[in-house]
């Protein structure tokens, strides 16, 4: 029998001019982060490393600062880090993610009384 269906928010942020930014691409900086590569996070989350990288330069184009550096050098020397300001980022992203959770907890739980199931 499948679990009764659970509201959840999923926070997307506008940032003006067709730029926005959501949980994919801070899930893709999150793995890059750990995994210290690129091609490694796009495996992790099932895309193209194409695709990853457009969505790691677009998040280089919308800020001022970049999200992350790479080195390249192949499998020995080559890899990718975040910033300082990409780790804020995420950080941020993060609490605004939980606060607004926070702020309509009570009203997702009073919607899921009214879910069919």
């Amino acid at each position: 029998m499948p679990e009764p269906a659970t509201p959840h928010l999923w926070v997307k942020i506008d940032l003006g001019n067709e730029r926005q930014i959501g949980p994919g691409k801070i899930a893709l900086l999150r793995l890059v982060g750990e995994r210290h590569s690129i091609a490694a996070a796009a495996r992790d989350m099932k895309m193209s490393y194409r695709r990853a990288w457009l969505l790691i330069d677009e998040l280089n184009t919308i800020f001022a600062q970049p999200v992350l550096t790479t080195h390249v050098g192949g499998k020995s020397f080559g890899g990718a880090e975040l910033t300082p300001f990409g780790v804020r980022l995420i950080e941020r992203f993060d609490v605004i993610t939980r606060r607004t959770e926070e702020a309509v907890r009570d009203e997702l739980a009073a919607l899921a009384t009214e879910i069919q199931g």
